[in-house]
């Protein structure tokens, strides 16, 4: 009677546990509300219309925003990152990539590949194009220049270094 009596709280323990790391691996969302701008927490998808959704805790650690650190996530919102290379662009732009991967400063690479690609940078440049060219927000700079680039990253409160294991971004990460 007294092994039966354990062997079943183990079962119910057993039981327990599993149940709990299941509702551990629930995913949560967060959304603002249209009709308040309220923040929403929630196990349940955001209803139509909601602004700014991001689910959590989905499970999917497979890479995205959801890894980085807060105040790399809040930066790139705030001041998300553009570099402009072009296909004859090949040690500046790889030092380029490097200087931004080397921060951990997650970013769009568009190659400029036609003329129309060049005269829309020069249009936002209000100058001349020239590559490579960062955008970090609506603050830019032409040309690859460590201590400028660097200057603008702090500015917008980028990490000084990636964190351990994080992934390159830009056209050519693997």
């Amino acid at each position: 009677m007294r092994r039966l009596r354990f062997v079943l709280l183990g079962t119910v323990l057993l039981g327990a546990i599993l149940f709990s790391a299941l509702a551990g691996a629930q995913a949560t969302y967060r959304w603002v509300d249209p009709a308040s701008g309220l923040t929403v927490f929630s196990d349940q998808p955001p209803p139509p219309g909601a602004k700014q959704v991001v689910k959590l805790g989905s499970g999917d650690t497979s890479g995205g925003e959801a890894q980085l650190p807060y105040a790399t996530r809040l930066a790139a919102e705030k001041f998300p990152v553009t570099l402009y290379t072009a296909a004859t662009c090949v040690e500046m732009c790889q030092q380029a990539r490097a200087l931004l991967n080397g921060r951990g400063v997650p970013f769009t690479e568009k190659i400029l590949s036609t003329q129309e690609d060049s005269n829309e940078l020069a249009s936002k440049l209000k100058s001349e194009a020239a590559i490579p060219a960062l955008f970090v927000g609506q603050q830019s700079f032409k040309g690859y220049e460590v201590a400028a680039w660097n200057n603008l990253l702090d500015l917008a409160g980028y990490p000084k270094s990636a964190p351990y294991g994080s992934k390159p971004s830009g056209a050519f990460a693997k």
